[in-house]
């Protein structure tokens, strides 16, 4: 089987550089497939170039995270808003965080991730939108974020037992 690589452009690498329209065009000319991350007020003008908004937060807050279950009330709200933004927009990712340990322990943090995750899982199901759960890199640039290395992060998915939540 052959597979195209379709190569995208990180908003956020490139907005200390270029405005708005020139990451959009330069995208759009150089043959980019789409843009991700960008903020909610460039979506239609990066669908107008020919460009796909491949993903986009799931929920707002990576520091305060799903691994916090006092957190689990509003990340769920926002995923599901955003759910409908993404089939409306045709995102097929929504990326969401375990966000910050504050004295978490790896079980109780991968035990409330699973749970919140789970509350979500079948919304992200019916949409046909994956939740990709972030790794992040706690030793060089997001000290004590929770989800840090593979081998949890796959435990953690594979706990929720979904087809529409995969590790980033």
């Amino acid at each position: 089987m052959t597979r195209t690589i379709k190569p995208t452009t990180a908003w956020w690498c490139l907005t200390p550089f270029l405005s708005p329209k020139q990451i959009i065009e330069a995208s759009a000319s150089i043959g980019y497939a789409g843009i991700e991350f960008a903020p909610r007020d460039q979506w239609d003008a990066i669908v107008d170039a020919g460009l796909r908004i491949v993903c986009v937060r799931g929920h707002n807050d990576y520091i305060d995270g799903l691994c916090d279950p006092t957190q689990h009330d509003r990340a769920e709200a926002e995923i599901l808003s955003n759910l409908e933004l993404a089939r409306q927009y045709d995102i097929p990712h929504l990326v969401c965080f375990t966000g910050e340990r504050r004295g978490i322990d790896d079980a109780t943090g991968m035990a409330n991730t699973v749970a919140a995750l789970r509350r979500v899982a079948p919304a992200a199901e019916e949409a046909g939108v994956v939740l990709a759960l972030e790794l992040l890199n706690s030793k060089v640039d997001h000290p004590d974020y929770l989800c840090d290395h593979t081998a949890w992060g796959v435990e953690a998915i594979t706990a929720v037992d979904s087809p529409a939540v995969k590790l980033l």
